[in-house]
């Protein structure tokens, strides 16, 4: 731990010494950033250097994480908050929607820890791109785990089809894991493969995909109670979808997220597992982000978080959750 904290260290501070032209220059080419405009660019460039200026500035308190520049640098956390979190929280969270209950702790043992995604039951990291659809990743990682428990096996599914065809949410503009989970129930479920993801609305294309998941085969959801230990015990029985408040995600790097949760939950993930007092979530950014988080406080939508381990590419243990647990015949 003391050789990674070391390296990590002289790492940033080389970095941060670089010109921020240079920087500017070498973040253009790893992403392949163009702007439409030499205005547009100028733009880009002045929000890119407001935002390296935090990234150093909290880099130098040599907490236990690493912000750095990744391909969110040039956007003002407004915009990337409007482009990449898309669960809206309604105003009664369960609103009319039928559901089964709540899954509380009844007092059964609990496992030290968990791990879905060492058990086959977690498909690789997708990425949702430039769309608000981060609600059809969560529903569809929930389904897929607890799919996989239910009849062994593991099917990647489609959330192109939650975008098209779930008229309750908004696609791009956001949505609910809830009302996603409702619409799921009554319908047969697409693979991924037979309805591919486009990262933008069309016409709805569920008669002519592939089957995933038969219609019938879910049979609703339920939340989960307000404990760590009614958490564990869902996540014991299978992967569970979370919205989060992801205010501090953007310029993420690694080690272990700390700090205050935020007051709003704007972002849809998947619990894959705990260990030790963190929860190990599955984000759909890409490969390339990933974050871990202790537990320290418990409530029900708005959970305080703080360090615990680093955990694999795409991946984070959650923060302001709020829970939901999909189930299967």
């Amino acid at each position: 731990m003391k050789v990674f904290v070391a390296v990590s260290t002289a790492i940033v501070s080389s970095t941060a010494a670089e010109p921020i032209e240079t920087r500017w220059e070498a973040f253009k080419a790893e992403y392949g950033k163009e702007y439409n405009s030499l205005d547009e660019e100028h733009k880009r460039f002045e929000i890119f250097k407001t935002n390296v200026d935090d990234i150093d500035a909290e880099n130098a308190k040599n907490l236990t994480y690493q912000f750095g520049v990744n391909q969110f640098t040039d956007l003002t956390a407004d915009e990337f908050s409007k482009t990449y979190m898309g669960y809206k929280k309604p105003e009664n969270t369960w609103g009319d929607l039928a559901h089964l209950g709540e899954h509380s702790y009844s007092g059964e043992a609990l496992a030290d820890s968990v791990d879905w995604t060492q058990k086959g039951a977690v498909t690789a990291v997708k990425n949702q791109g430039q769309c608000g659809s981060c609600w059809a990743f969560s529903t569809t990682g929930g389904l897929e785990g607890r799919w996989k428990v239910a009849s062994g096996q593991l099917v990647s599914l489609s959330e192109q089809q939650l975008v098209d065809c779930d008229k309750r949410d908004s696609g791009c503009g956001g949505g609910l894991m809830e009302t996603a989970f409702s619409y799921e129930q009554g319908v047969a479920v697409c693979t991924e493969s037979s309805y591919r993801y486009t990262a933008r609305a069309g016409s709805c294309r569920a008669s002519s995909c592939s089957t995933g998941i038969p219609r019938g085969g879910v049979t609703g959801y339920k939340k989960v109670g307000r404990s760590a230990s009614a958490m564990m015990s869902a996540v014991q029985e299978g992967p569970v979808s979370v919205a989060v408040d992801a205010g501090k995600f953007q310029s993420y790097r690694s080690g272990i997220l700390t700090g205050s949760c935020g007051t709003s939950l704007d972002h849809g993930v998947l619990i894959v597992g705990y260990a030790s007092n963190y929860w190990k979530v599955k984000n759909s950014w890409g490969s390339f982000w990933r974050v871990g988080l202790h537990q320290i406080d418990n409530q029900w939508e708005h959970v305080r978080h703080s360090e615990r381990r680093l955990v694999p590419d795409g991946e984070l243990a959650g923060r302001c959750l709020g829970f939901v647990q999909t189930l299967f015949d």
